[in-house]
């Protein structure tokens, strides 16, 4: 019998066989790939079953996946115990995913294939969106540019806190700057994998730590019923210096400090927004290396004026937040706050 999403965690691994593009662009978290069909046999089966027939292209595409398959055979399966029980995924649970269980099954494996596969999968990520944020009791950290946020939840992670890090999660740090040197931002449906995949894990008995992002980090788009359940959560609100937070923005942006030109391209996206003449003189500062003195006026004249507008809207000041002066944005010191953050609550 074909298993259902429900029955993932049953399985001592999950199989992919889809394509290495189709799973590049999502994948069940944890899955690994051992495609049947590579992305140029795919492709090469399709145009046979648009523009010659069925018959030919499958009677091509089983010589091709026949062949991928005696090579996982060969290497992946090679030393697994007759006990291994994989499950087996392609895109809508037919014949790719078909053709490697019956051989896993032949050979005594107690292999099964995922029931409507990847599509099934997708359907299920999208309805327990809609539906798993609900159920959590969020505290959202939230503070200035600089504050050391990503840091704080790094350190509640370490003591053990339930962490919805959503920009590690989307590899952006959620601003203009926010890039990630080296380092794409996942698809829309792999961000949500990865949302599902975390909260699916989490205990709804206990608080999710998680920070104040807006709708949209980089080019994703958080998902409508998480953000919602977040705006109507209380805050952590952190009070930090001007001067701590310069020192922390220039060692976490200290890809950009190389790179001036990159820095100044950036910033003429705010001509529009800050004036041409304000951006002159901040790509002046930038063209001189003058770092500490850029980060303040950034964050004095852009940063913050939109981070308390932004805060106003989505995180309004309620009976239930807590504050939390924090001068100290090492490690250490982080660490120590976590652990006060937590004795408070």
């Amino acid at each position: 019998m074909p298993a259902t999403v429900d029955e993932l965690a049953a399985f001592d691994e999950i199989i992919d066989v889809r394509s290495p593009g189709e799973f590049a662009e999502d994948h069940i978290p944890g899955a690994i790939n051992l495609p049947v069909l590579s992305n140029a046999e795919r492709e090469r089966v399709g145009t046979l079953y648009k523009q010659v027939s069925s018959f030919e292209a499958k009677k091509i595409g089983a010589a091709l996946v026949a062949r991928n398959i005696a090579l996982h055979l060969d290497t992946w399966f090679a030393d697994k115990p007759k006990s291994y029980r994989p499950l087996v995924v392609c895109w809508r649970g037919g014949s790719r995913s078909g053709s490697l269980t019956h051989i896993l099954q032949k050979i005594g494996f107690a292999a099964t294939q995922l029931d409507g596969g990847y599509k099934a999968y997708r359907r299920h990520v999208v309805t327990e969106l809609a539906r798993l944020p609900a159920l959590f009791a969020y505290r959202v950290v939230s503070g200035p540019t600089g504050s050391g946020k990503s840091r704080l939840l790094l350190a509640l992670a370490s003591e053990g806190a339930q962490v919805l890090d959503l920009e590690v999660l989307a590899a952006h740090r959620g601003s203009l700057l926010g890039a990630l040197p080296g380092q794409a931002q996942p698809s829309q449906k792999s961000f949500e994998s990865a949302v599902w995949s975390a909260l699916n894990g989490f205990d709804p008995a206990r608080p999710v730590f998680v920070e104040s992002e807006s709708k949209k980090i980089g080019t994703l788009r958080v998902p409508a019923a998480l953000i919602a359940a977040m705006h109507a959560s209380p805050c952590l609100r952190l009070d930090v210096p001007l001067t701590a937070r310069v020192q922390l923005l220039t060692e976490d942006y200290a890809h950009f400090l190389l790179d001036p030109e990159t820095i100044n391209r950036q910033l003429g996206f705010l001509t529009a927004l800050r004036g041409s003449e304000t951006v002159a003189a901040w790509q002046a500062l930038a063209t001189r290396q003058a770092w500490p003195e850029l980060v303040a006026v950034l964050l004095e004249q852009h940063y913050d004026p939109a981070y308390l507008n932004s805060l106003s809207r989505n995180y309004a000041p309620s009976a239930t937040d807590l504050s939390f002066h924090a001068e100290d944005l090492s490690a250490s010191g982080m660490l120590r706050l976590a652990r006060k953050i937590l004795a408070a609550i």
